[in-house]
């Protein structure tokens, strides 16, 4: 059995001040385990500042040989969104046989940085054991004109370990006559299995920047989306049963590289990017956890 890493040290104490300097640190830790009966738990969630969870759910009935389903949990920020000297911390560890779905009950907002253009961070550390399956949905993010930060994900898994999640950022409000025409946004993601790694990636977006506006580039979309999946017993026939059931559009795209299925969107639509994804969690759920997707009660609040 490969042993899951010791956590990753969290951020030091909040530094309450108002110049350059500021900070304002805020950490969830997660942990899950599965009984005898597959029963999954959540054996902790220690926070500090603003970041909590609600009770773990269990929405989902045992399946055919009586197999309980996942443990759903949500994620709450009470702010809202990340301003400058933000810095969040979110960590989930699953061991072996653990199931479990986390979400959040909202949109995250990145708000325009202070006059002093502090960045905010946000640094999420996912770890699966051994025949444990995390389903990281959360909802999407909306990135306000002249935001500054980092996002950083990484996700550790184990041999046998299952892995699903997506990251919807919307850039700017159009709807408000507010795009995303200043700031920088730094995403990276990267992802291992028994330490080796499997994909590792790292964009910044910066509206002043060609790369933005360039064909080979943004193109100036103000939506992209990424859904990744780890795990699945035959990739030829998930990336078919995707193509037939996601409608066809050049904004989308889907392919297999070191056993990581990728789908990606581009696009304009914030509503058209969270429909392909949930459709497409829908499709590659069943591949993953051998039942139908069971749909967080609070994506319909």
């Amino acid at each position: 059995m490969t042993a899951i890493p010791r956590a990753l040290p969290l951020p030091a104490e909040s530094g309450h001040r108002f110049d350059g300097e500021r900070r304002w640190a805020a950490s969830l830790s997660l942990a899950f385990d599965a009984r005898a009966d597959g029963h999954t738990r959540m054996l902790k969630a220690r926070h500090r500042g603003p970041l909590r969870v609600q009770r773990p759910f269990y929405p989902e009935p045992p399946d055919a040989a009586g197999r309980p389903g996942a443990c759903h949990v949500y994620l709450l920020h009470p702010p809202g969104g990340l301003v400058s000297g933000d810095e969040l911390a979110i960590e989930a560890r699953l061991e072996p046989g653990a199931q479990a779905l986390l979400t959040t009950p909202a949109a995250n907002k990145l708000y325009r940085a202070d006059s002093q253009g502090v960045r905010w961070h946000q640094h999420t550390r996912l770890y699966v054991a051994e025949d444990a399956l995390l389903e990281w949905l959360p909802q999407e993010t909306i990135a306000f004109d002249g935001s500054k930060g980092s996002q950083i994900t990484d996700i550790e898994l184990a041999a046998g370990a299952r892995c699903l999640g997506w990251e919807v950022l919307a850039l700017g409000r159009p709807a408000s006559e507010l795009p995303y025409v200043s700031g920088a946004i730094e995403q990276r993601f990267r992802l291992t299995r028994e330490g080796c790694p499997l994909w590792l990636e790292r964009q910044v977006l910066d509206p002043t920047h060609r790369r933005f506006r360039g064909a080979w580039g943004q193109g100036g979309a103000g939506v992209q989306a990424t859904l990744w999946a780890v795990g699945l017993d035959d990739e030829a026939d998930a990336i078919a049963a995707l193509r037939e059931a996601l409608p066809a559009s050049r904004e989308w795209a889907v392919t297999v590289r070191q056993g990581v299925l990728l789908l990606r969107y581009l696009g304009s639509e914030r509503n058209v990017a969270w429909s392909l994804c949930q459709r497409a969690w829908e499709v590659l759920r069943p591949r993953l956890a051998g039942r139908p997707a069971c749909v967080p009660r609070i994506w319909r609040t």
